[in-house]
């Protein structure tokens, strides 16, 4: 892959440590029992992280079938089961820290990892909610940490209605939580926009995709 980061002036000053999660850490209500918990550069030095990523995970493609064809997925993936190592002890540290602090909340603790690469603005992923699994019909949350250049997270109510943004990158987390996978849809929109490639890594319960 030749995707090519521009780091962050701020981020490449720090080294590689999660921060303090309850610092900074804001919930917005969404209403329809849903809602959202954003904390801003959770993790400093992310732009190591992203380089360690991007070089040592084995990304793939997938197709899918759309309509009368099968397209490509526009963005990179791996997924790392509950029983799988994750490819980085920073992500360990992150999971084992979002489940002290959510088990209480969320009955359980967050068990898998789904990372995608977006390489560029071209790079997406359409409205949605995680609804495969237990999340169909009962509440839960997924955590979402961005390392490389920001791009928007877009989440407005299932069915359409006014949307809200994040801009997430160099080690932000979201946790979107309640209800929000089933009332609320997410996408990460392509941009036009001349931006770097970013990584997401989301954090789920297990039996939720």
């Amino acid at each position: 892959m030749t995707t090519m980061l521009q780091g962050s002036l701020l981020d490449v000053a720090d080294r590689l440590e999660l921060r303090s999660l309850t610092a900074g850490l804001n919930r917005q209500v969404l209403g329809r029992g849903a809602w959202v918990d954003y904390r801003p550069g959770w993790l400093g030095g992310g732009d190591e992280l992203f380089d360690a990523l991007h070089g040592g995970v084995p990304w793939y493609a997938e197709r899918r079938e759309m309509y009368d064809r099968v397209v490509d997925v526009p963005r990179l993936l791996k997924f790392y089961d509950a029983d799988e190592q994750l490819p980085h002890p920073v992500l360990v540290e992150a999971r084992e820290q979002l489940g002290d602090h959510y088990e209480a909340e969320l009955g359980e603790r967050f068990a898998t990892a789904g990372l995608c690469l977006y390489r560029d603005g071209r790079d997406s992923v359409a409205w949605h909610g995680d609804r495969i699994g237990r999340s169909k019909d009962l509440d839960t949350m997924v955590a979402i940490l961005s390392v490389g250049s920001p791009r928007h997270l877009m989440l407005r109510p299932r069915g359409g209605g006014e949307s809200i943004r994040f801009s997430l990158g160099h080690g932000d987390l979201v946790v979107m939580g309640g209800s929000c996978q089933r009332t609320w849809d997410h996408c990460v929109p392509k941009t036009a926009q001349p931006v770097g490639p970013r990584i997401s890594v989301q954090f789920r319960p297990r039996g939720v995709r």
